[in-house]
């Protein structure tokens, strides 16, 4: 139990700082030198960053926009950062969309044209 108590004050002597607003003596230099290397090679490289188009700014139409607000107060009332496609499908349908030729069973009408029938 003492070498589990020496242990713990010697960890404890490691991990805090020698004087009170030391900062320094928190800092992980070698992480901080990792992190310097790195920025400047994203910089210096001259390769841009992918940016996705779907995530930046356009105009939506009114039911993209409709949808958009539908799945964030769906979110909002169930708690789920993260819906399943089973809730995703409940929203719309709660919108008011319905599969057309529902009497077709699981094919949907576009399916032979993206390869999936």
């Amino acid at each position: 139990m003492a070498s589990t108590t020496l242990a713990a004050k010697k960890i404890n002597a490691t991990l805090a700082p020698a004087a009170e607003g030391d900062a320094l003596d928190w800092t992980n230099r070698k992480a901080t030198a990792q992190a310097v290397r790195a920025a400047t090679a994203r910089n210096t490289s001259g390769r841009r960053r992918f940016v996705d188009p779907t995530t930046c700014d356009r105009d939506y139409t009114i039911a993209e926009r409709e949808f958009m607000q539908a799945m964030q107060d769906y979110k909002h009332s169930s708690g789920r950062m993260f819906p399943t496609w089973s809730e995703v499908l409940e929203v719309l349908r709660h919108l008011g969309y319905e599969k057309p030729g529902a009497s077709e069973g699981l094919a949907f009408a576009g399916a032979s044209a993206v390869g999936l029938a």
